[in-house]
């Protein structure tokens, strides 16, 4: 009988840690959460069966910052550096990041039996950005089966052209890995030469694209469109989502190919019938993708500049991807269109934008704007040598979780990658942070009187 006790007192306290825990709110679980997953990841990446040669400890932990935010920027090659072990790390890690760390949350706690109460599952829901009282746990589990099923039909996609490639072994390992980073939106790939040398082929272009493009659309948008099948039933966030990513991807794509058409480091160095495929990889991938297709130190300006703008907006909301989201861009640019038109309120699909709705979207934008040009000021002084071309794309990069670099990365000191790795965390953790703190409306006791200020 005593033997039972020591079992059942184990079994109270951690029920009792989990209850407050879940009391927490989910801006402090989600921060608190990937802190313990970076902690633990940099033990595991120090391991010296983690590496061919061995990582240093500012190597493991830079390396466990990039696989939980699904940031594609690394001090160590995954291909080449990385074992066996340290590769199954960081795709542990990047689903981890990149489904959200509440899915996993919730699993464990079905796996060990447990059950999530009320209050569980209020921070549940508003950690996956849902506002209606649904059953989170159903929503939970048809999200790691989506993810799942995703990622099992891109390997066997890809398993066609790499397993005749690579053999049969290596080759559905690759296929698995890489169909595993683009679902996630890491952008991590362990081929010795990466995807470049893939990005012009019909078949994994488009099985690449299409899972990083989907698991940036978000789960919320996936589930209506799996439930109503037509898009004049959609949800407006839907509408707004689907809109935005179509006219972004065509928008880019025509753009990247106008502008490095007649580059011969980029698309001219490959025949006129390859280059649009390279161009819609180049197009699409920086929506937090961050696949390395092709240098992009060698591309031009304009090319450079727009790659920046799409890594800022990043994917949907409730998705894989980061950045400030495409339903807060779309919110943006309806209020203006609104103001500029002489209208009170937004309005897109014969719906109303909500005014909460609004000041979120400007908030996000203002705050993300404010943190990523802090971070890329910071770098700017602390690298004067490098061009600043390089070190602003390096910051936009790690705060918007793209993974894509000019080169610099790995010459940088310790104080900027330091700077980076902060960009990358606030960047996984902050607009979702701040959308969850701005999601709880504060009834205003006081009315003030209205008055003008001059704008612009």
């Amino acid at each position: 009988m005593r033997s039972w006790l020591p079992r059942l007192r184990g079994r109270v306290t951690l029920k009792a840690r989990m209850r407050r825990a879940w009391r927490l709110s989910p801006p402090v679980l989600l921060a608190g959460g990937f802190a313990v997953f970076i902690l633990i990841g940099t033990l595991l990446f120090w391991l010296p069966f983690a590496s061919h040669e061995g990582l240093s400890l500012w190597q493991a932990l830079f390396t466990a910052t990039a696989s939980i935010t699904v940031t594609g920027l690394s001090l160590a090659d995954p291909a080449r550096d990385l074992t066996l072990f340290g590769q199954i790390v960081v795709m542990v890690l990047f689903h981890v990041g990149g489904l959200g760390l509440m899915t996993f949350a919730v699993l464990t706690v079905l796996a060990l039996g447990g059950r999530l109460g009320l209050g569980g599952q209020r921070v549940v829901r508003e950690a996956m950005n849902q506002t209606s009282p649904g059953d989170v746990i159903l929503l939970v589990r048809q999200v790691a089966l989506l993810a799942l099923t995703l990622e099992l039909i891109g390997a066997a996609v890809l398993a066609t052209a790499w397993v005749p490639e690579m053999g049969w072994g290596r080759g559905l390992w690759m296929s698995f890995f890489h169909a595993a980073s683009a679902f996630n939106n890491a952008g991590v790939s362990i081929l010795p030469d990466g995807l470049a040398p893939w990005a012009a082929t019909p078949l994994v272009t488009v099985v690449i694209t299409g899972l990083f493009m989907v698991g940036g659309l978000g789960f919320t948008v996936i589930n209506d469109l799996w439930r109503e099948r037509r898009f004049s039933r959609l949800s407006l966030h839907s509408k707004l989502t689907l809109t935005g990513t179509l006219i972004l991807a065509l928008s880019a794509w025509l753009m990247v190919m106008g502008f490095e058409w007649s580059n011969g480091n980029t698309l001219a160095a490959l025949a006129p019938e390859q280059r649009p495929w390279l161009a819609w990889f180049m197009a699409v991938v920086p929506r937090s993708a961050g696949f390395a297709v092709v240098d992009i130190s060698v591309a031009y300006a304009p090319t450079v500049l727009l790659t920046m703008f799409l890594i800022f907006i990043g994917g949907g909301s409730n998705s894989t991807a980061s950045g400030i989201k495409v339903s807060t861009f779309m919110v943006v640019i309806l209020a203006t269109r609104a103001f500029l038109t002489g209208r009170q309120r937004p309005t897109a699909f014969r719906r109303m934008v909500s005014l909460n709705s609004v000041f979120r979207a400007y908030t996000v934008v203002v705050l993300s704007l404010l943190m990523v040009m802090l971070g890329c000021f910071l770098l700017v002084i602390l690298e004067p040598e490098m061009r600043p071309m390089d070190v602003l794309f390096e910051g936009f990069s790690a705060f918007g979780n793209a993974g894509m670099t000019r080169g610099i990365t790995g010459d940088m000191s310790m104080a900027s990658q330091a700077i980076v790795m902060v960009l990358m965390f606030v960047g996984r953790i902050g607009p979702l942070a701040l959308a969850f703190s701005l999601a709880r409306p504060r009834p205003v006791r006081l009315r003030y009187a209205e008055d003008e200020v001059q704008i612009g």
